[in-house]
């Protein structure tokens, strides 16, 4: 009797283990599916589908500061092509300065407002003059805010006669600003002016 009584009592420990092995086991299970389901989730969250031609393109989406640096060198080097980019046509002039004066301050009105108090814009469309400007490189210091920059590029003036080449260095900051249609990586430049513009080179046409 004493054995049978031993036996049920070692059968009874030995389901009680089991049954604490089994309902540990489904925690297990059920915790890790929350987990992978979760990750799935958010990875899923991270996927940009962009229409474009008729086409799902997939793209990815990152937290901004992983951005900065790359957005930052695309802000200054739009603004500079939109504000040195002319041509001897007044419609085309006002078109890529007032796209240039939405991503930066009143210290770039100002750069704007001299400029045609001196008479530059109509000079250019009376010589039949284009500019372009070519980006040698942007350097943007985001240890700072707001972020300091300088840039560094080319400006070409093509005259009926003859090409001239300038250096062109400018600086700046950079401030965070709510992205817009006019301003899409949602940066402003303040304290804007030129270091250097100078004549480097002319080749007669």
């Amino acid at each position: 009797m004493f054995r049978q009584t031993k036996n049920i009592d070692t059968a009874f420990r030995q389901m009680r283990q089991f049954t604490f092995v089994i309902i540990f086991g489904c925690c297990f299970i059920t915790a890790y599916g929350l987990y992978i389901a979760n990750k799935s989730i958010t990875e899923s969250g991270k996927r940009i589908y962009i229409l474009a031609n008729g086409k799902a393109l997939e793209a990815f989406a990152g937290d901004r500061k992983d951005n900065i640096p790359v957005e930052a060198r695309d802000h200054i080097k739009t603004f500079h092509q939109y504000f040195f980019t002319l041509a001897p046509d007044d419609k085309v002039i006002q078109a890529n300065l007032a796209k240039a004066l939405y991503l930066a301050d009143g210290s770039a009105k100002e750069q704007y407002d001299n400029l045609k108090e001196n008479s530059y814009y109509s000079n250019i469309i009376s010589g039949n003059i284009s500019q372009e400007v070519e980006t040698d490189s942007v350097r943007v210091d985001i240890n700072q805010y707001p972020f300091y920059f300088r840039f560094y590029g080319k400006e070409k003036i093509i005259r009926p006669v003859s090409i001239v080449t300038r250096s062109l260095i400018t600086e700046g900051f950079l401030r965070n600003v709510s992205r817009s249609d006019n301003n899409p990586h949602g940066f402003l430049i303040e304290k804007w002016k030129t270091l250097e513009n100078k004549d480097i080179k002319t080749v007669a046409r």
